[in-house]
């Protein structure tokens, strides 16, 4: 501890984790309609692992892990798009047509 009462390690904690943060808005504004990047996942690091999960947990949630920040967000990004569609996503209709059936009215319906 040091007469400021901090210990020296927290600035480096501090710079980690604006680095992290600069990382991120870099990646986002690289590649901006990511889920990354619309989505905004929290950061954390773990061992020697980035983690970016979006949700209340690891386990509930989806998350993608890697050495660096942007391997953590492109990972995260893969897992997005497997879980989720993305949210523009079109409702196709089957390839083959179904059966379709033609009414032929002999008389107008009363109204």
């Amino acid at each position: 501890m040091n007469r400021t009462g901090q210990t020296p390690d927290r600035r480096r904690v501090v710079d980690y984790a604006a680095a992290a943060t600069e990382q991120m808005m870099h990646y986002c504004a690289t590649h901006p309609g990511s889920p990354s990047a619309v989505r905004c996942p929290q950061l954390f690091f773990r061992g020697e692992l980035w983690i970016a999960v979006l949700g209340p947990s690891v386990e509930e949630g989806i998350v993608g892990i890697g050495p660096t920040v942007a391997a953590a967000l492109r990972a995260f990004d893969a897992q997005y798009l497997i879980r989720l569609p993305p949210p523009n996503e079109e409702i196709i209709a089957p390839t083959t047509p179904q059966r379709s059936l033609t009414v032929h009215l002999s008389q107008p319906p009363d109204v």
